[in-house]
């Protein structure tokens, strides 16, 4: 015959991976989703909550695409004018970007 049969070996004369080797590899992949993931989200969400607690009254913001002009606030509840005349209201948490004054006409 050409080909020999393949037998396992029974007492795992093999090398192994080092355990050193395994606990650097789990450590480094924590870290680069550390960096990569949880650090971005973590400081969004700060930037986001500084946004809400600074609107007030006057302020032009984006809301779900609808841009307006903020006339009463409350804790929950912004309401915006979306034209002249035009007021809406919307949760305070949706309000998604905070424009430069003076950019609505």
């Amino acid at each position: 015959m050409l080909i020999e049969n393949a037998f396992a070996d029974v007492f795992g004369g093999g090398a192994t991976p080092d355990m050193g080797i395994n606990l650097f590899f789990i450590a480094f992949m924590f870290l680069a989703l550390y960096f990569m993931i949880i650090r971005p989200q973590l400081k969004r969400q700060k930037e986001q909550k500084s946004l809400l607690e600074s609107l007030s009254k006057g302020d032009e913001v984006v809301v779900g695409g609808i841009v307006g002009k903020i006339v009463e606030i409350d804790a929950n509840f912004a309401r915006l004018e979306v034209a002249k005349g035009t007021v809406i209201q919307v949760q305070r948490s949706a309000v998604s970007n905070l424009l430069p004054k003076g950019s609505l006409k």
